[in-house]
């Protein structure tokens, strides 16, 4: 009796709505990658920067497909992680973990920094200063419960949809020639260079600058597991995933290349402002400004959410100390999300006193952990799949398409944008540094004394 009541006490809510998973999964990238991230691509790339982000979607919806098809078999995982366990092993399943961890951690810190920056053109404080009150207010948010995080996250995600459609609507009427005082606009994808005015060797490498954009839909597979009905959940997730990819990325950008010159986009400024200021629509600055603001809190609040639960599934396995697996009454992880938190200030306090060397290698440092963790997705899928098709095949009631060839073709792609990484100066020290993370997790996987029944990987 007392085993069951300690499961029960360290098992999580499941305080989530559909609406809610659906949203946090439509707004899981949309952020200040898309908003102000992409105005680097479309000036090393061109118009066919839409390209770019087909190709880099199509690896994201792979990635996708194949999470919905594992979750599916083990609903109640907490962690997309765990499948990577299920699928590979107790030790993949502690490299992914605090892999995963890491990258979320860092971007928790980027993202206080980057609304702080916002914030601080119309608040006169220093910007550490409102980082911190960012951060805590966010954190508070995430201690109240997993509805709270999802009521919030519902509602960024919500006002962030609602922005794009609004920009497609707009920005429709001026390409198509409804509103532009010359007609449409489609011209402007060929009279600057030509399409693709850099080559198609630029389309590709610009592949490996905009699939970073395209990193957080995996976070719904993770709030799926404290939603009411976590297998249907999860079973809608693929779909929205197609949808969000065609409309508000390629859409906005094809339009984006189509009202404005692409040698006109600037680096580092919203091309969503450039657009807006060509249409002539007033406060368009002030307007994007709020918007990435919108997106910034948004991600925010979901790093913090994330690093919380992976953080106690990884507890759970003893892969980090067992007392952050507590819940409060609320079933809220509160020792997991505080340490979070924690790492996230020493990260922001990094970015004050030393900007350019500890700060600097954290950021470069996760650049490309998210692709070794993709990685080790298409393998566990493969590896599962194949598990459950000599085993029980009616249990897959969700299925990756044209398997195994897309999960074999999905890694290559990947694969390939690590090398294009390797070759390009100006991204090898995001792989090289990395790699160093990469290298440390799996040393101290070996120091953990591995669970004999764990390491089987074995289905729940």
């Amino acid at each position: 009796m007392h085993t069951t009541v300690e499961q029960e006490q360290a098992r999580l809510s499941h305080s989530l709505k559909a609406r809610h998973v659906s949203m946090i999964a439509i707004g899981g990238i949309i952020g200040a990658g898309l908003f102000v991230g992409s105005s680097t691509a479309i000036s090393q790339v061109g118009p066919a920067v839409v390209v770019s982000y087909g190709v880099a979607g199509i690896v994201i919806l792979m990635i996708m497909r194949m999470l919905s098809e594992m979750a599916s078999l083990m609903p109640g995982a907490g962690s997309f992680t765990e499948l990577v366990r299920a699928g590979l092993g107790d030790r993949f399943g502690f490299i992914c973990g605090w892999l995963y961890w890491y990258f979320w951690v860092v971007v928790v810190a980027i993202e206080a920094i980057a609304g702080a920056v916002i914030l601080a053109q119309w608040i006169d404080l220093p910007v550490w200063l409102i980082g911190v009150m960012l951060q805590a207010g966010l954190t508070g948010v995430n201690l109240l419960s997993a509805r709270s995080y999802g009521e919030f996250e519902y509602w960024f995600s919500l006002m962030k949809v609602l922005a794009i459609v609004a920009f497609i609507g707009v920005a429709g009427l001026w390409a198509f020639g409804a509103t532009s005082p010359n007609g449409p606009t489609f011209a402007t994808l060929v009279n600057f260079g030509g399409f693709a005015p850099n080559g198609w060797g630029a389309v590709l490498a610009g592949v490996t600058t905009v699939i970073f954009a395209l990193c957080g839909a995996e976070i719904a597979t993770i709030a799926a597991a404290e939603s009411q009905e976590p297998a249907k959940t999860i079973a809608r997730i693929t779909g929205s995933v197609a949808l969000r990819i065609l409309l508000f990325y390629l859409v906005s950008i094809f339009l984006i290349v189509s009202i404005i010159p692409w040698t006109d986009i600037v680096p580092g400024q919203s091309p969503f402002a450039a657009a807006l200021a060509v249409m002539s629509i007033p406060y368009a600055a002030d307007i994007m400004n709020g918007v990435v603001l919108i997106a910034v809190l948004s991600c925010l609040n979901s790093g913090l959410y994330v690093t919380s639960r992976v953080l106690f599934v990884l507890s759970e396995k003893s892969d980090a100390p067992k007392a952050l697996v507590a819940l409060n009454k609320r079933k809220v992880p509160v020792r997991s999300t505080l340490i979070g938190s924690l790492f996230a200030y020493a990260a922001l306090a990094a970015s004050v006193f030393s900007p350019q060397v500890v700060f600097s290698f954290l950021v470069n440092a996760s650049g490309a952990i998210m692709l070794f963790i993709y990685l080790l997705v298409c393998f566990a899928q493969i590896r599962m799949r194949n598990r459950v098709e000599a085993e029980a095949p009616e249990r897959l009631v969700i299925r990756m398409w044209f398997h195994p060839y897309a999960s074999y073709a999905t890694a290559a792609g990947i694969g390939i944008v690590l090398l294009a990484m390797l070759a390009k100066p100006g991204s090898r020290v995001e792989l090289l540094s990395s790699l160093f993370m990469l290298a440390l997790a799996i040393g101290l996987s070996f120091l953990k004394k591995r669970d004999p029944k764990a390491a089987s990987g074995h289905l729940a």
